[in-house]
């Protein structure tokens, strides 16, 4: 089971793997007209599942597409999970297009498949960063929606195109910046650094970046270290400068990535990795 990929269909059930599910007129497929979460499966378990799909509902609002409700969502994920063994991580994705272009519900599926040995190799070796330009100014995006501003979308062709600029130039992966000099987020990531005794993250509001689940998770819980939190801006020179106290890459199957080099330049190791790490529980092994 460890080796295999699970695929659920709303409506369907758990399906064969290597069965078909999507129909080739579908609108995310075409167009990438779509909305999709991904989950760390632990114990046996989505980990902050209501977490993702609030965000997924308040994404679905944002674009106008029509979702099941977070009940058959939630019975959904379940179904995905529950001959997943409990001692191994899993990867769970949840995808809802469009549908077909002559017309119908929504198109809803999971799969579930072993968290891969990168993801997990980056939690304990951290990950070399290079900052690319994403064209826009860090508050350009807030409130327009047709840039698609905080939303998890399957159109996720940039993001796809900047890993593989990362892979080209020997780093594993990327901080887009704003034009005005900000970082921002990474292609599936979000920026937290650690100013004195402050856990940071870029503001997702005012910024349109990503609203990461397990950023948000992060900085509600930073008091059990005896930290406060605050989104804030930060540049990549300030971060390769040592004003903080430690960089990091948060996102929901890899966790927390300690960031060893920006630009080539290395960043000072952080003493406080473990402890954000263990904070977090996401297996190090």
């Amino acid at each position: 089971m460890s080796g295999q990929q699970i695929v659920a269909v709303l409506g369907r059930g758990v399906l064969p793997a290597d069965e078909p599910i999507v129909r080739a007129d579908d609108r995310g497929v075409l167009h990438g007209d779509g909305l999709f979460e991904t989950m760390h499966v632990r114990d046996g378990r989505p980990w902050l599942r209501n977490e993702h799909l609030t965000r997924l509902a308040r994404a679905a609002t944002s674009v106008d597409l029509l979702l099941p409700d977070a009940t058959e969502l939630a019975e959904l994920l379940d179904a995905a999970c529950a001959a997943w063994p409990a001692r191994t991580e899993g990867a769970l994705r949840l995808v809802c297009t469009r549908g077909p272009v002559s017309g119908g519900p929504a198109t809803v599926f999971a799969t579930l498949s072993p968290v891969a040995p990168a993801l997990r190799l980056a939690r304990t070796a951290g990950v070399n960063v290079a900052t690319l330009p994403l064209g826009v100014a860090a508050g350009a995006r807030a409130g327009l929606p047709w840039l698609l501003a905080g939303v998890k979308s399957t159109s996720y062709g940039t993001s796809q195109a900047a890993h593989r600029w990362a892979a080209a130039n020997g780093v594993d992966d990327v901080l887009w910046t704003s034009t005005d000099g900000y970082a921002l987020e990474g292609p599936s990531a979000n920026l937290v650094w650690l100013a004195g005794d402050t856990l940071c993250t870029v503001p997702a509001a005012s910024t349109g970046i990503l609203p990461g689940v397990t950023a948000a998770w992060l900085l509600a819980h930073a008091g059990s270290l005896g930290l406060s939190a605050e989104e804030r801006m930060i540049t990549p020179a300030e971060l390769r400068e040592g004003v903080c106290l430690g960089a990091w890459f948060t996102s929901s199957v890899r966790g927390l990535a300690e960031i060893r080099t920006l630009d080539g330049m290395p960043l000072p190791p952080s003493s406080h990795t473990p402890a954000l790490r263990d904070l977090l529980g996401f297996p190090t092994a």
